[in-house]
């Protein structure tokens, strides 16, 4: 039953084969636990028709343990300890897991610890620290309250001021990124490259349309496409196959076309996405080492012949007596 009320809660109007659905038991049970409901005060209704369903009298809300709006919202950061201290959540998020902990029964209860004694999730990638960006949490209060905010931002090229209309903050890899539309277009900003912000009072009107997940998705596929325009015909050894699926990046890994069959001394041959510069494609190869052979671009096989020719004459050097 409480199932029932947290889901008409949170969605409005609920038929009762999707309730069943969700709550895993029989239209049946749920029209029993309908009438419980109503039979203890909750003012539950039934509306008839193609469109009809349960719902809750409008305004009618149910707090779950007495939970702030804060600690409600540090709940979906509980598994993110660092980023929810961050975002300076860590006290309502502990208050939060203390109160639901709290309104389990025994055995969930149990249960609860043992998860968080045994799985940690640890956000950033291997030998990278957690940014803490100086004005994140301002970003934040803005991002919650949709108030503009005006940064001094540090892009590529140059300094920059913008007003933003902050829409969302992902955190990936360890890095805060804030989705921000500017000028009618939504731009992606890293938090650690913001140099001041302001928060202002003025609102701004959020896009009916705008999913950040779904544009968060599109924005890093643009931009890995962007690094990687380019492609290189490249002969890879058994290891250096196994070599470029371990050292390259998601984006180059799952689009590099590898050949069903190889040569008499096993290898095959890959067409790989690089970057748009020689000197950077021939950074990432040259990784593989000796397992890797370019074939083209002609550009990129003589920008490698080179770095390879300067590395050996500077080690020749270092070893002579």
């Amino acid at each position: 039953m409480l199932s029932i009320l947290t889901t008409l809660q949170a969605k409005g109007r609920v038929t009762a084969p999707e309730l069943a659905e969700a709550c895993e038991v029989s239209v049946r049970t749920i029209y029993r636990d309908i009438d419980a409901l109503a039979a203890s005060g909750v003012p539950v209704y039934a509306d008839r028709g193609a469109d009809g369903g349960y719902r809750l009298l409008d305004g009618y809300r149910v707090r779950l343990n007495g939970l702030s709006q804060s600690e409600a919202g540090a709940l979906f950061l509980a598994g993110l300890p660092g980023p929810a201290a961050a975002l300076g959540l860590d006290a309502a998020m502990i208050a939060a897991s203390n109160k639901l902990m709290a309104a389990l029964p025994a055995n969930l209860r149990d249960d609860a610890g043992r998860m968080q004694e045994r799985f940690h999730l640890d956000a950033p990638g291997w030998f990278g620290e957690a940014e803490q960006p100086e004005h994140l949490r301002t970003v934040a209060g803005a991002v919650l309250r949709g108030t503009l905010i005006e940064i001094r931002y540090q892009s590529w090229r140059a300094q920059k001021q913008r007003r933003v209309a902050p829409l969302g903050l992902v955190l990936k890899g360890g890095s805060w990124y804030l989705a921000g539309q500017v000028d009618g277009s939504v731009r992606t900003y890293r938090i650690a490259r913001v140099l001041d912000c302001t928060a202002l009072d003025d609102r701004f009107t959020r896009p009916a349309d705008f999913d950040l997940a779904a544009y968060w998705q599109n924005a890093t596929l643009r931009m890995e496409a962007e690094l990687h325009p380019n492609v290189a015909t490249v002969r890879l050894s058994p290891l250096g196959a196994k070599l470029l699926n371990a050292l390259s990046q998601p984006y180059v890994r799952t689009r590099t076309q590898l050949d069903d069959t190889a040569d008499a001394d096993g290898w095959r041959i890959a067409r790989i996405p690089i970057g748009r510069t020689s000197w950077h494609a021939a950074s990432e190869l040259l990784r593989l080492g000796p397992e890797a052979e370019v074939l083209e671009p002609a550009e990129l096989r003589d920008t490698i012949a080179e770095m390879t020719r300067m590395m050996a004459a500077r080690y020749d050097n270092a070893l002579t007596p």
